[in-house]
């Protein structure tokens, strides 16, 4: 039998038996990954790590950027982080042994202002971090993504978006200022009053302009209960409807709940979820939604989808704010088909997830180029006012439910403020400068590979860009592209971003941003492959 054979065998083996591999070896494998990262950063912080070090950490960042410029030019890699592609959340592997790669071990909080509800951070504390730190003391982050493992300087960097974006717009929107050491070794401070048109570019930069080595970031005050309430809606129109209404995309006066959020299980049936901040109220259940042994959070919002009943209860808040790390939304359910079993849950639930770093960790690049292929992982910002076309688009190209729905604000800054394109101006709420957009999250293994059916998922992943671009959307840039440089600069509004290259000295220090976003396998040629089979 031909070694081709062998392989094929094999890889049909695991495709067919891939609850079984992650839950013998993954799980397991994932878990003591984790505690041996755990251990590490622990000994990091004990040695090492210090608040009032912080100075002394980026002099010697600033130190290792100089020794580079003093390097032949000739000799000089361009520059990046030294930290591991396998334990970012990028879907991508940027070919980083072909870069000269400076450590940024910077992990700590520096400094809670209860006064001006700010926090200083250096960017690798994560979300799981900081919700720990802020929460016991009545705050939290304006913009706080669902994964534990997200990094803040991740976020700033690359996108962030929320439940409550549709009150303070994304992520960057709630970054006072950024603390960068630039390509010449110099440090300097971006914000709306000093170096403004850095400020404006380093949001979806991906690290394409600087070293991050703090950010401060704005804080709000919350209550230590969210009160959710579910409603099922049947019906396209009555859910887009719905949503836009509560979400306040409709007139800048609406009276909007602090959290919206909606999660579509067919083009007919969806739920809209709302909450606000919340004292302890005895009339009303509390859900402990993130407890190892209970339904992940999107089966439970999908069962009382199927009751028909709307429901009420209190989450702790940061339960609330962690609710799809379980399940990493519901992208485990693809690996471990019975991992929402409630046997499974009681006994083997305190093993997920499985880490992001170990699964990218363990990714060869064939098992990238086949994955790739059987999956889609997408999130797409798009016009609120579009929501019944994304839907349709969506099910036409990939045929894959769940979809996540999280209205936001994107403001209008003016022409080549920032990288984002303009709202156009029949977007605007009235009376405003920002339009209501959403995010749609695609994840999963699309209805065509479910069925076996002959599937391109470059060919359909180039027409939702297409589809993106058309009606001034913009694509996260931590997952797959597959736009040329010519469409990606249709997409983005690059003017300002290469002002800035030039004018900070990233020009020749730092990648292009399309190069360090751009999938590191030849998606193109994935495409005509599988369209000639």
């Amino acid at each position: 039998m031909s070694s081709k054979t062998w392989k094929t065998t094999f890889i049909e083996f695991l495709e067919n038996n891939r609850g079984l591999v992650v839950l013998l070896f993954c799980l397991p494998a994932s878990f003591i990954f984790n505690l041996l990262l755990e251990i590490r950063k622990f000994v990091y912080t004990k040695l090492f790590s210090s608040p009032r070090r912080h100075d002394e950490r980026v002099r010697k960042i600033q130190s290792q950027v100089l020794k580079w410029n003093d390097l032949p030019k000739e000799e000089r890699k361009l520059l990046c982080t030294a930290r591991p592609n396998w334990l970012s959340l990028s879907t991508t592997f940027f070919r980083k042994d072909l870069c000269h790669q400076i450590p940024v071990d910077l992990f700590d909080i520096l400094e809670l202002d209860e006064k001006n509800l700010t926090v200083r951070v250096e960017p690798m504390v994560t979300v799981g971090d900081i919700t720990k730190y802020l929460i016991p003391k009545g705050y939290t982050l304006a913009v706080t993504l669902e994964i534990a493992e997200a990094t803040l300087g991740g976020l700033a960097f690359g996108a962030g978006m929320t439940t409550h974006s549709h009150k303070v717009g994304l992520y960057h929107e709630n970054i006072i200022s950024y603390e960068v050491v630039l390509g010449d070794g110099s440090l300097v401070t971006a914000s709306k009053t000093e170096n403004t048109d850095l400020y404006n570019t380093l949001m979806w930069s991906h690290g394409t302009l600087g070293f991050l080595v703090a950010l401060t970031v704005k804080i709000v005050k919350i209550k230590p209960y969210i009160k959710m309430t579910y409603t099922p809606v049947k019906g396209q129109k009555e859910y887009c409807d719905m949503v836009r209404k509560v979400s306040g995309a409709n007139n800048k006066d609406d009276v909007v709940p602090t959290y919206v959020e909606m999660t579509i299980f067919n083009k007919q049936r969806a739920v809209v979820m709302t909450g606000d901040y919340s004292y302890h109220d005895p009339s009303i259940p509390v859900n402990n939604i993130t407890k190892w042994y209970k339904p992940w959070f999107y089966k439970y919002v999908e069962s009382i989808s199927r009751s028909g009943k709307k429901h009420t209860e209190l989450i702790p808040l940061r339960e609330y704010l962690l609710r799809h790390n379980r399940s990493i939304f519901w992208v485990i359910e693809s690996m471990l088909p019975f991992g929402n079993n409630p046997l499974f849950r009681l006994f083997f639930g305190w093993l997920l997830p499985p880490k992001p770093a170990f699964l990218k960790f363990t990714t060869t690049p064939g098992v990238r180029a086949y994955t790739f292929a059987r999956q889609v992982f997408q999130d797409i910002v798009l016009p609120i006012d579009e929501l019944e076309n994304q839907i349709n688009v969506s099910e036409k190209l990939f045929d894959a439910y769940p979809l996540l729905m999280y209205p936001c604000r994107v403001y209008d800054h003016g022409p080549h403020q920032s990288n984002l394109p303009r709202p156009a101006e029949k977007y605007l709420v009235k009376d405003t400068n920002y339009a209501m957009y959403n995010d749609l999250g695609i994840y999963g293994v699309p209805g065509f590979i479910k069925r076996k059916a002959k599937y391109n998922p470059v060919k359909a992943m180039r027409e939702m860009e297409q589809f993106t671009r058309d009606v001034g959307g913009f694509a996260f840039l931590y997952a797959d592209i597959f736009m040329t440089r010519e469409e990606f600069e249709q997409m983005f509004d690059l003017k300002l971003y290469e002002n800035v290259r030039r004018r900070y000295a990233a020009e020749g220090a730092f990648p292009h941003l399309y190069d360090k976003v751009k999938p590191e396998i030849d998606v193109i040629k994935i495409g005509q492959e599988l369209e000639i089979k």
